[in-house]
């Protein structure tokens, strides 16, 4: 990515526009696997994995209208019924018609807690509080490892423990890309995984995603670690501006690392056949 196309002004409608098109690029990944299935076309994304969690059936920037809305929705609710999976419908500021909530509800949809778009000037990032002195930052580079990572998430997210292996599959087929615009992290303490966080470097932010910590680790400050670690080496690559979504729990901790809420994303809930999840609480959940 060129310099000039870096985004650099927090107070921008750029960054609100960047943070949306980060944010499906992380998931678009998923529907491109061979593991997975992507529907991208004028009217929204939509990302299936056949996984029993929400949070990773989506969809996505929808550009709907009231002449539409309904057959579009209908629509993606019969591509994801056969998976018998729960699904979220992500409502963005760029996401029409403005009453999308209204439509969604219509159809099953059911309103959850709103996400937090938040952003972050890298330069100014708050980093006085140290990690713990064992703790041990890795790049993924190889597939054994990139499985480990995968486990890592799933467990550290509090996911159902059924679908763990499932996910590892997923996670593989997307694969290493060799390039620096998908980088995963994974933290050590004493030779044992423990921490994870992601970050994807498109369309002039650095995103971070998939930032959790087993159960028995959280609240040592390994959230912040793996969270901060993508974000210098991002600075060091020339970006200035960190991006993510947080969930309620977690926004009060990227408050106090300097982000600062950008936008907000509704999201609304189907839960198909499948028993509904606990998502509302797991979206970046470990950075605690």
């Amino acid at each position: 990515m060129q310099m000039s196309q870096v985004v650099a002004d927090l107070s921008s409608r750029a960054l609100v526009l960047a943070l949306e098109t980060n944010m499906f690029e992380f998931y678009m990944a998923w529907g491109r696997s061979p593991r997975g299935e992507l529907h991208q076309g004028p009217d929204l994304i939509q990302v299936i994995t056949g996984l029993p969690v929400a949070l990773l059936n989506g969809v996505f920037d929808a550009q709907l209208t009231v002449q539409t809305a309904d057959a579009v929705i209908e629509a993606a609710v019969a591509r994801a019924a056969p998976h018998n999976v729960p699904m979220n419908w992500f409502v963005g500021p760029s996401s029409r018609p403005p009453e999308l909530g209204t439509y969604l509800e219509r159809h099953g949809f059911a309103p959850r807690s709103g996400l937090p778009g938040m952003a972050a000037d890298l330069m100014a990032l708050k980093t006085d509080r140290s990690p713990p002195t064992d703790l041990v930052i890795e790049r993924v580079n190889d597939v054994e490892m990139l499985a480990t990572w995968a486990r890592t998430v799933w467990t550290g997210t509090g996911f159902p423990e059924e679908g763990r292996e499932a996910f590892v599959e997923l996670v593989s087929s997307v694969g290493i890309v060799p390039d620096t615009s998908r980088l995963r992290y994974l933290g050590y303490r004493r030779g044992a995984p423990v921490a994870t966080s992601a970050m994807i470097l498109q369309d002039g932010v650095a995103g971070i995603y998939a930032v959790a910590t087993l159960p028995e680790a959280r609240r040592q400050g390994l959230g912040t670690a793996l969270t901060l670690a993508p974000l210098r080496d991002a600075l060091d690559m020339g970006y200035r501006v960190g991006t993510l979504q947080a969930s309620s729990m977690g926004c009060s901790v990227y408050r106090r690392l300097g982000f600062r809420q950008v936008c907000e994303f509704g999201v609304y809930a189907w839960a198909g056949d499948a028993r509904p999840d606990q998502d509302e609480q797991t979206v970046n959940r470990g950075s605690r």
